[in-house]
């Protein structure tokens, strides 16, 4: 199907196949026993298909809409058989995400104009956040890029330590300062030290959580404000990560996050340990901010760009 070419590399392919077994495996399970003795679709197909995307966390508004557009599909076609079903599926999940998702990008891409990029990364402890920030700097040294970490979940002494190990395993400058330091006072050093090094990139790690809400939003707002005194357009992207394997709860980090901030990105770690990938689907659809990264595996290359027709082939290929 023309719809699906070939994008990744095979190892990126396979390593995208593979961090989504367990979802797949769990969704076909359900699938399989959805249509049992069925060869048409019909009512009761689609009611079992309804509970299937819903209990696979897709989330039922995404759900409805992908159950809407196999209805509109069903109308058009009458004798539409339950062995095409799989193929279906594919397409309109892909054509849903196509509305958040315009690009096919297999890279992490930087701007060619914007220099240095500033990504505010933001989310709850626990999310595999301080990872994600190190798995990207790797990714822009790869390419050649100078990349500068700045340390400012300054909340926990365990984040500026773990950031500093990935800064040394990675071979990229960490600015830092002692744990209870203001983070905004961490951020503008961060990006002066990134101007007077001509960097590329900057990726600031932020607090994972705060007493509450407005404490959150008024954190995030004073790093961005302080930021803006170095680089009046920082930052250029507020990536939110959050933890697939949570499922449902993923959805309400990014109700509350999209509140907090102008969050413009997201990263979904943790798909290889879990059944729940369906949760990509519905936080790319509902919150219509684009999925950037997926994480799909523990090591350093297991973070990879997000692709709406890799993601799909890979979650429904048989």
């Amino acid at each position: 199907m023309s719809l699906f070419k070939n994008i990744f590399s095979k190892d990126k392919k396979e390593t995208l196949d593979k961090g989504l077994e367990k979802s797949k495996s769990s969704f076909f399970g359900k699938l399989t026993k959805a249509v049992a003795g069925k060869s048409k679709v019909d009512d009761e197909v689609l009611d079992n298909l309804e509970e299937v995307l819903v209990t696979s966390d897709v989330g039922v508004d995404t759900t409805l809409k992908i159950i809407e557009r196999i209805e509109e599909r069903v109308s058009r076609d009458k004798y539409l058989g339950t062995e095409e079903l799989n193929s279906i599926l594919r397409e309109e999940i892909a054509g849903l995400l196509s509305e958040t998702h315009v690009g096919e990008e297999e890279e992490f891409i930087l701007p060619a104009d914007t220099k240095p990029y500033v990504i505010m990364v933001v989310g709850v402890n626990g999310v595999g956040k301080t990872t994600t920030i190190g798995k990207l700097a790797h990714q822009f040294k790869k390419q050649g890029k100078k990349v500068v970490l700045g340390a400012g979940d300054t909340f926990r002494a365990a984040a500026i330590d773990q950031l500093e190990v990935w800064a040394q395993r990675v071979g990229v400058p960490l600015v830092k300062q002692k744990m209870g330091s203001d983070p905004a006072s961490v951020a503008f050093d961060t990006l002066n030290a990134a101007v007077a090094d001509e960097a590329d990139v900057v990726l600031i790690d932020t607090a994972g959580r705060l007493h509450n809400k407005v404490n959150l939003m008024n954190e995030l707002s004073k790093v961005k404000r302080v930021m803006q005194k170095v680089i009046p357009d920082a930052p250029h992207d507020v990536l939110l990560v959050l933890d697939g394997s949570t499922g449902q709860n993923a959805f309400e980090q990014a109700r509350q996050f999209t509140k907090a901030t102008e969050v413009s990105s997201l990263a979904v770690t943790k798909l290889d340990g879990t059944a729940k990938g369906g949760v990509v689907i519905g936080i790319s659809d509902q919150f219509q901010i684009p999925v950037k990264y997926i994480g799909v595996g523990e090591g350093i290359e297991d973070l990879q760009v997000f692709n709406k027709y890799e993601f799909v082939d890979s979650f429904f290929k048989i």
